[in-house]
């Protein structure tokens, strides 16, 4: 039986003050072997987090079926209100688990972030710099990767085919590049001419590199309006990062870009004293800062099928790809070394 009437019947949902979701899946089911550290490293990432943030950014966390002491301390934050919104889940999956942080909310710019990033000071500030000298852009990452240039790209070089804007550039940070490596257990992964120079475009004389890294990025919100993907088959891998992260922002006529400055670290499962020092480093955000998205409308399906899909097989074949990198300044001899 129903006595009364529901007084919130046909109220529409009062604008959110939030101008920024922060979504981090979280999957610590244990803390031994791999997740021996996980704790402790996900309190890194989200005290970095909370020192770096602006007052208009939303914090939202999924337990992806979590242990007891990481849902006891993620309950902790809700309550202090360091956290707005904590989702409880078994562990469905990273990529499921973000599509639940996604719906249910409309916020503008979306950053979907690993459990085990370090945010540094300033890394939102550089990510709405290059939203907004790059209307294109739809998603950036606060990392730049010398070897992001063939991922999801071709539409990036059929629009600037000629253009000057295309061209290499000093690599600012080096050692972020090489500390990234070894974070993910792969030293090597940068060689001599990845850690010198990478590829960049030029608008109203700022800089961004081409391609973008999973790990951390922030994304116009738009982009997951019309997800066809709404479900992974993936826990974690597969083809579940492209299918919901990657091929939905060039479906919609988007690039893929991050900044030219390193923003954030990659810490991996191991606590090391580095992180601690970086952390203690970091100055408190206490003001906010009103940056708009300017809206763009989405191109046609068929541009996207002559720019990913076409002209994207053809400009990202390594062969193709070692000439336009000489064509667009590379030196030859180091053109290959940087296809690797």
């Amino acid at each position: 039986m129903r006595l009364g009437f529901n007084p919130n019947k046909d109220q529409e949902t009062a604008s959110l003050t939030y101008s920024h979701q922060i979504i981090i899946p979280v999957y610590i089911p244990n803390q031994n072997d791999y997740f021996k550290n996980g704790l402790v490293i996900l309190k890194l990432c989200l005290e970095s987090l909370f020192l770096t943030i602006h007052k208009k950014t939303f914090i939202t966390v999924v337990n992806n079926g979590s242990c007891d002491e990481v849902k006891n301390y993620l309950q902790e934050l809700y309550l202090e209100k360091k956290i707005h919104e904590v989702l409880e889940t078994i562990n469905i999956g990273k990529l499921n688990a973000i599509l639940k942080g996604i719906v249910g909310h409309n916020f503008p710019l979306i950053t979907i972030a690993d459990s085990d990033v370090l945010f540094l000071n300033g890394w939102q500030k550089a990510t709405y710099s290059i939203f907004e000298n790059f209307p294109k852009a739809g998603v950036v990452c606060p990392t730049p990767s010398s070897r992001s240039l063939r991922t999801y790209t071709s539409n990036i070089y059929w629009d600037n085919f000629f253009s000057k804007k295309l061209a290499f550039s000093n690599v600012k940070n080096p050692s972020a590049l090489k500390n990234f490596a070894v974070s993910i257990g792969n030293p090597e992964f940068y060689n001599k001419n990845h850690l010198e120079k990478y590829f960049t475009i030029s608008s109203n004389n700022k800089k961004a590199v081409i391609g973008a890294g999973h790990f951390v990025g922030t994304y116009r919100g738009e982009i997951f309006n019309s997800l066809e993907a709404k479900y992974s088959n993936y826990k974690l891998g597969g083809d579940s990062e492209s299918n919901i992260l990657d091929i939905p922002v060039v479906k919609e006529g988007f690039w893929r870009l991050s900044s030219e400055d390193n923003y954030a670290y990659h810490m991996g499962n191991v606590v090391e004293q580095w992180m601690y020092d970086e952390v203690s480093k970091l100055e408190k955000v206490d003001k906010e800062i009103d940056f708009k998205l300017k809206p763009i409308g989405s191109s046609p399906k068929w541009l996207y099928i002559i720019k990913s899909k076409a002209f994207g097989k053809f400009i990202l074949n390594k062969k193709i790809m070692k000439y336009f990198l000489i064509f667009k300044g590379l030196p030859s001899k180091d053109a290959e070394n940087y296809l690797i």
